[in-house]
């Protein structure tokens, strides 16, 4: 049953399609969340399939202080006294029909999650989706000269199996949820898969990440099995690294702590990630520590 607040505009023709999904708020760090979506919306030329009205799913009049209102309310724009724009939350769903998947992007309501993930869930039913992906981010301890870490969460354990071989590590937490965990405990009851791969990106670096935004675009790709041309994104992604590591040299301390953070990051991919190649290694006489 589709929800009153869904809209769709068009009925591609597709085919048990996946859905990716990437909200702006708390698991955007880097805006890696909802830059990956928008980067891949762009790349496969998807367009606009859907929305969900964000009436009655936002709170606009937080009280606190200016730094803590200014992230609830909408956000416009005024030239020589002229209101030029007004802009409330937007809850986007694309296509690509011809790479059978849907992708959304998004802001995290803080109201009536029950009701937002019943239009999510509406769409799927629609279209035929099975299987959900979200991708999201937030700051860790890797340094800015590495790949980002996955970290995964699945709706039903049978899908583990799936993902394991690539390079995701399994989450272990326990704290506040997002509305992606809520949607997630739900799915099994609408015969849905979910997963959820959260990208640790460094905490040191404010912003926009576009070293981290390329690097999980890619390796998205290759999960949906989707060919889009990165060239553009590494090129910015290898400027944006060197930039960066300019900055750290001015910085000794910083420089030296960013370098035990690439000797820990290497280890773990070593043991962890390659661990029969480390077994193989010993196997023969070579000693990797």
């Amino acid at each position: 049953m589709t929800s009153d607040q869904l809209k769709i505009y068009k009925k591609p023709d597709l085919r048990n399609p996946r859905l990716l999904m990437g909200f702006s708020g708390w698991m955007d760090g880097g805006d890696v969340s909802t830059g990956t979506v928008q980067c891949l919306v762009d790349k496969l030329g998807a367009e606009k399939l859907a929305e969900i009205d964000p009436n009655g799913f936002y709170i606009y009049n937080f009280p606190g202080s200016m730094e803590i209102t200014a992230l609830f309310r909408p956000h416009t724009k005024i030239e020589d006294g002229e209101i030029k724009s007004y802009k409330t939350p937007s809850n986007v769903f694309f296509c690509s029909e011809k790479d059978n998947l849907i992708l959304f992007t998004g802001k995290e309501p803080n109201l009536r999650w029950e009701e937002f993930s019943e239009c999510v869930f509406s769409l799927c039913e629609d279209f035929g989706v099975e299987m959900i992906y979200f991708i999201g981010s937030v700051a860790g301890l890797v340094p800015h000269t590495r790949e980002p870490r996955l970290i995964c969460s699945v709706s039903v354990p049978k899908i583990k199996d799936t993902f394991q071989h690539y390079g995701v590590s399994f989450s272990n937490y326990e704290g506040p949820a997002s509305i992606v965990t809520h949607m997630a405990a739900r799915c099994a009851q609408r015969g849905l898969n979910m997963i959820s791969l959260v990208a640790t990106i460094p905490a040191y670096v404010q912003g926009n990440n576009p070293k981290c935004i390329a690097a999980v675009t890619a390796r998205l790709a290759g999960m949906l099995d989707v060919e889009i041309d990165i060239k553009d994104l590494q090129v910015i992604s290898d400027e944006f690294e060197r930039k960066l590591t300019e900055a750290v040299q001015e910085q000794p301390e910083l420089a030296n702590n960013i370098s035990k953070l690439e000797e820990d990051y290497d280890n773990e991919i070593f043991n962890n990630e390659m661990g029969e190649l480390k077994h193989w290694l010993e196997q023969q006489g070579i000693r990797v520590d």
